[in-house]
This record gives structure tokens, C-alpha cells and sequence, in this order.
């Protein structure tokens, strides 16, 4: 058997990207790429083209964009490519079980965590919220569940203690590369050995929210310093204070012993950061950005804004 196969990819963000740019390197034919819809920007009728359908216009790929794949349009093109194998990272939309038995090997995912932890949409932000010390790449045979597929392959990364999102999504992106050419090769030499999950170690990934972000500050700071570094880049963690948003970038835990002041008081400020007693233990934010401003370190924010985070202030 060829080791290059006809390969159909699926997916729409940067980390897809990381993917797709892998098999093209590697000598792989795609033979299509399905990818969502452009998205609307501003009140212009402009349109922004994902990271994927960059890539796929630069080596001139076919691109399919449907907003669904249940349809039979979407499912005759799949079809007509006749791939060996379709290949899903981080898509956005849902194959129904008609185009997952289309490919000679059938539909594979890409997932960023190690299954069956972290099922669903938002794994690598609730692996840095749950503080887990180690997260990974799955290669899973896709079926109709979510997430639910047998194992192929599996690589481990180290969450650090700095890592974001977006640090650790770029991690990911490329152990997910590696790991699928890997995948790949064992599926072409017939020696991949698929692995049931075990279904009663399984947690869910929920979507990530805009109202998620929101500092609640009856949390231990702990909890709080790793929600800043989960929803960096997005949606960026904030609070509000003087009718304003004002979201953070960063923070530290500069203590967990448990006090008695009311959890959002702010017990001082210097050059370093704001800091802030919490439902347990105290936490300094380091980088903030007000609405319509640069981000920018404490020591920035409070020249012009000193007497609003007074000691003794209660933050909502």
C-alpha cells in the first residue's frame, strides 16, 4: 500500500492549520477541504476567512464551506472525492454517520486532550481550570459520539504553570501534527491497534462563555489565577469596577492562607500589581487593559488610576 494517501481534512482553526500544514508537507494529496463559513465582520458586508481556507487558497485546494454536513450536497461532494481518509481537527460541525463510513479508513479526530478526559468543545481551557498537570493529543476513529471514538494514538504534554491557552494550544498544535503523521504511518502499515475508552473515566469540555470570565472573587485566588491564564486569549477573564470592564491578562497568587476580609477588597497596590483578598488567600493582578485601551502592566494602569483601587475598597 501507498504510504501517501487520498486524504479529505476537516477543520477551521489555527490549530487545524497546524495539522493541514503538516500532511501537505508530508506529501499527502488532499483531495478536499471542508471548513466553516466565512464569518461576517462589521456592518460592511466583509468577510473574514478562517486560518484553514487561508492555508488550503495558498496551495490552491479545493474548499467546500457548508454551515452543515447533513445535507446531501455535502455528502454527494464527499463522495465524489472518493478519499482513503478524512481527517477532523477542531471543525466545528458534526458528521453524520453517512460520511463517516464514506473513506476507505473511515473519519479520524485530532482531539487536545487525553481521552476520554476532556470530551467536547473547550478541553485545553478546562484542563488549565481543573488544574491538571499533564494534558496531551488523542487520535481517536471518529463514530457518532462526541469524543467517544476508539484510541489510535496518544502523545502526553506537561501543562506548566504559566501556560495560557493560547501557550498551550500552540503546544498542542504541534504534538497533534506529530502525533497524526504518526497515526497515519500505523494506519498505511497496518499495524494501528484501536483502544475501546473507558466510558466511566470520562469528564466533559462545556463550551467556554463570555459571562464564564467574570472574576468571582468569593474564589480562592488560586482558582481565579488559573481561569486568567485559561481564558487568555479568550474571552479574557474581567471585572468591573467604576462602571467600566476591565479585563485582565495576568495575575499571581500571593498567598493562600484564608483571611477574614471580604473577598473583591483591595489590601494594596504598588509597582508590581493590584492586590486583591479573595474567598480564599490573596491574588495580585499584574497586566490589565481598560475598554478601548492597550493592555498594559499594574504599574501603567494605576499612574492614572491610583485612587480608584484605594486599600480597603470592596471590588464587585
Amino acid at each position: 500500500m501507498s504510504n501517501f494517501l487520498r486524504i479529505i481534512f476537516a477543520g477551521t482553526s489555527n490549530f487545524s492549520a497546524c495539522c493541514l500544514s503538516a500532511l501537505i508537507n508530508a506529501k499527502h494529496q488532499i483531495v478536499g477541504v471542508f471548513t466553516k463559513p466565512d464569518k461576517s465582520i462589521g456592518c460592511r458586508n466583509r468577510f473574514l476567512s478562517n486560518p484553514v481556507k487561508l492555508l488550503a487558497n495558498q496551495h490552491n485546494l479545493f474548499v467546500f464551506q457548508p454551515t452543515s454536513l447533513s445535507g446531501l450536497e455535502s455528502q454527494k461532494n464527499v463522495a465524489k472525492l472518493d478519499a482513503d481518509i478524512m481527517i477532523v481537527v477542531a471543525y466545528g460541525l458534526i458528521l453524520p454517520q453517512s460520511i463517516l463510513e464514506l473513506p476507505k479508513f473511515g473519519c479520524i479526530n485530532v482531539h487536545g486532550s487525553l481521552l476520554p478526559n476532556w470530551r467536547g468543545a473547550a478541553p485545553i481551557q478546562r484542563a488549565l481550570l481543573a488544574g491538571d498537570n499533564f494534558t496531551g493529543i488523542t487520535v481517536i476513529q471518529m463514530d457518532t459520539g462526541v469524543d467517544t471514538g476508539a484510541i489510535l494514538n496518544k502523545t502526553t504534554c506537561i501543562i506548566e504553570p504559566t501556560d495560557t491557552s493560547y501557550s498551550l494550544c500552540n503546544k498542542l498544535a504541534k504534538i497533534g501534527a506529530k502525533t497524526l503523521l504518526a497515526t497515519i504511518k500505523k494506519i498505511t502499515d497496518g499495524c494501528v491497534l484501536p483502544e475501546a475508552q473507558d466510558n466511566s473515566l470520562a469528564t466533559y469540555a462545556k463550551k467556554i462563555s463570555k459571562k464564564e470570565a467574570r472574576l468571582d472573587w468569593s474564589l480562592p485566588a488560586s482558582h481565579l489565577e488559573r481561569c486568567i491564564r485559561a481564558f487568555n486569549p479568550w474571552p479574557i477573564s474581567y471585572f468591573f469596577f467604576m462602571n467600566q470592564s476591565i479585563k485582565v491578562w495576568s495575575s499571581f497568587v500571593k498567598d493562600e492562607t484564608k483571611y477574614s476580609y471580604m473577598p473583591g477588597t483591595i489590601l494594596g497596590t504598588d509597582n508590581i500589581g493590584i492586590h486583591i483578598a479573595t474567598g480564599k488567600g490573596v491574588l495580585t493582578i499584574t497586566r490589565l487593559q481598560p475598554p478601548g485601551k492597550r493592555i498594559m502592566k499594574a504599574y501603567d494602569f494605576l499612574n492614572s488610576r491610583r485612587k480608584w483601587f484605594l486599600t480597603g475598597t470592596v471590588l464587585p
